[in-house]
């Protein structure tokens, strides 16, 4: 067979299975695709077994994570943090957060998920929190030394509890594994589909787990991603009973501590500054944080020795 009508119908079968609806249709077409084509000799046996492979691997990039999926994944990129940062060995304020914690998720627009919603105290200087997919949530001592009243503690819990309702992470790996896939193919779709092209597509569905990671300790969300979590962390604050304000004022006390470059929120998050701009249009105005004798004297006995 000449060279270019090889290089066309090869081209012709990795486009529809690009765009071709469906999963398991998808696979379908695969199967069938490859089989012609080995057939015809435009692929070897060893790049029709990889193409089926490869397209088995972009089928399931392309559908949702169920919720126990998503809970699997959460656990492995929360094995991953807690092999990086210490967990926070104090019962007591664990025990605290996790109660505030799970007052506030149950009336977030996400109450439950597959295994529920779990917070631990990193033993780390770092400002930071970290929350990853199906409910596993982690704040840092160094974050909580910043607060000063039990709804600056609810202001975090309630940020980070967004990003599990919203699929943050979850959506980070999809957009990327998808957006790799479709780069490789439209790349590939002009030459000979190699053994090389085909391992570089194979790999792009692997290692998710370090992609959420990445993100999380490394890269940080979008600003967009940042702007929904803060919106919706207003919402589930006011319905508590918690003051929303308290997120403003937690960045601007972060803004005093943070080192632009930094290997902590700096790097991670959009300037408090920015943030700070987008959330005041959201919550009411010109109120202080709550000093509820009751609330303080709590917050105090649990965090005051963090």
């Amino acid at each position: 067979m000449p060279r270019y009508l090889r290089d066309g119908a090869l081209a012709l079968l990795l486009a529809v299975l690009a765009v071709w609806p469906g999963c398991a249709a998808m696979e379908q077409v695969a199967q069938v695709g490859t089989s012609v084509a080995k057939s015809a000799g435009v692929v070897t046996g060893e790049q029709a077994k990889s193409i089926t492979r490869s397209t088995s691997a972009i089928a399931k990039s392309f559908e949702d994570f169920t919720p126990e999926q998503e809970y699997y994944v959460g656990r492995s990129v929360g094995a991953v943090i807690v092999n990086r940062y210490k967990p926070f060995a104090d019962t007591q304020a664990n025990g605290y957060l996790n109660l505030l914690g799970q007052t506030l998720a149950q009336a977030s627009d996400r109450p439950e998920t597959f295994g529920g919603y779990h917070f631990l105290i990193l033993d780390s200087d770092e400002i930071n929190a970290f929350a990853a997919p199906g409910g596993l949530i982690f704040v840092s001592r160094g974050m909580l030394r910043l607060c000063k009243t039990e709804d600056a503690v609810a202001a975090v819990l309630a940020h980070e509890i967004a990003h599990v309702q919203l699929r943050h992470g979850i959506q980070s790996i999809e957009k990327s594994r998808q957006t790799q896939a479709l780069t490789i193919l439209a790349a590939e779709s002009a030459k000979t589909f190699g053994k090389k092209e085909l391992a570089d597509l194979t790999r792009t569905f692997e290692g998710s787990i370090n992609d959420i990671t990445s993100t999380l300790i490394n890269n940080g969300y979008s600003r967009g991603f940042e702007q929904a979590a803060d919106a919706s962390a207003v919402r589930t604050l006011s319905r508590v009973g918690y003051n929303p304000n308290a997120l403003v004022e937690m960045l601007r006390e972060m803004e005093k501590r943070l080192k632009p470059g930094g290997l902590d929120f700096a790097k991670t998050h959009p300037s408090p500054r920015s943030r700070i701009e987008d959330i005041e249009a959201l919550a009411a105005r010109g109120r202080a944080s709550s000093e509820s004798p009751a609330r303080q004297a709590r917050f105090r006995r649990n965090l005051g020795n963090i």
